[in-house]
């Protein structure tokens, strides 16, 4: 990628330009980038904020990071708006520079945060699943569901790629568009059927509670979960995680918000202390792979470098189509 022009106007991207830029945006190289940045201390990765607006009117999160090695720092910014019909929920991420001070990016997050979320699940499971994988799994088909197909289709030589979701059976449409990624896909009837002899099963639901039972599984998988922002929200049983060797994308913050972790550690079944590492771990050779004696869990929780890193590898490209 071209260098960033740290004195250059500041480029305001929308949803649809955004879209322009995807299919060539390089996200698991950016991605895999900031983990090695975060490894050897040259990014900083900040708790996100909840702030309230006055008389419950809604809220706004702010995700923040600082990558030193690019020169940037910045935030993305989403707000949820209470209107008297459905909410209005949003997201813009800005990029400022580290050597003028000046804003470099303001940018529409909504199609960058689902690639950053697929391309943080496919550089867990280019690390972590067995070379010999060949089973591929989706539960939940979604645009985020779709966006990890995209991004782990090239990882494997698969041999089988199942999809399952409640009411995809109902929808000949999707289906349709589902197989369009991939003639290989198939669609299952149900999470059972979906899961029986996967190799790497990767949970894309909005799901508060769990859709999966790892034990219930014919053999050991790589388990891949992003959960969705209700309180708590987990996809596999917190009791769970005591029978599995588990990493996530950031040990530092993850155990604090997904839900499995939270409710295990708050009922004794498990600690924080039992992760084996996260991706910054991974990508520097810091902590062990697994042996797939037992099942395999990888949680992500999204992270404000993630998209830092996301928006940089955009402002690099736009820079360069000037």
């Amino acid at each position: 990628m071209n260098p960033i022009d740290h004195h250059a106007a500041p480029l305001l991207l929308t949803q649809q330009q955004v879209r322009d830029y995807l299919p060539a945006l390089p996200v698991r190289a950016a991605l895999s980038a900031l983990f090695q940045a975060l490894a050897n201390e040259r990014a900083v990765q900040p708790a996100q904020t909840l702030t309230l607006f006055p008389q419950g009117a809604g809220d706004v999160i702010t995700y923040q990071g600082v990558l030193a090695d690019a020169g940037v720092f910045g935030a993305k910014l989403s707000p949820y708006i209470v209107t008297d019909g459905r909410p209005i929920i949003s997201a813009w991420t800005s990029l400022m520079s580290m050597h003028t001070g000046q804003p470099l990016l303001f940018c529409d997050s909504g199609l960058l945060t689902a690639e950053r979320t697929a391309g943080t699940s496919a550089l867990a499971i280019e690390l972590l699943a067995r070379q010999d994988s060949r089973q591929l799994t989706l539960i939940g088909c979604g645009a985020l569901g779709q966006a990890h197909l995209r991004h782990v289709l090239p990882l494997r030589d698969w041999q089988r790629i199942r999809v399952y979701a409640p009411d995809l059976a109902a929808k000949p449409e999707l289906q349709q568009q589902l197989q369009a990624l991939d003639a290989r896909i198939e669609i299952s009837v149900s999470v059972d059927a979906a899961c029986d002899n996967a190799d790497v099963i990767m949970l894309c639901t909005s799901s508060a509670s769990p859709v999966l039972d790892p034990a219930t599984l014919s053999k050991p998988a790589l388990i891949t979960s992003i959960s969705t922002n209700a309180v708590n929200a987990h996809e596999v049983p917190p009791a769970s995680l005591a029978a599995m060797d588990v990493y996530c994308d950031h040990k530092h913050s993850t155990p604090d918000s997904a839900g499995e972790m939270v409710l295990a550690s708050q009922e004794g079944s498990w600690q924080r202390e039992r992760i084996v590492g996260d991706l910054a771990d991974l990508v520097s050779q810091r902590c062990a792979l697994p042996d797939y004696q037992r099942p395999v869990f990888f949680r992500s929780i999204g992270m404000g470098l993630q998209d830092i890193a996301i928006a940089c590898a955009l402002l690099q490209q736009a820079q360069a189509a000037r």
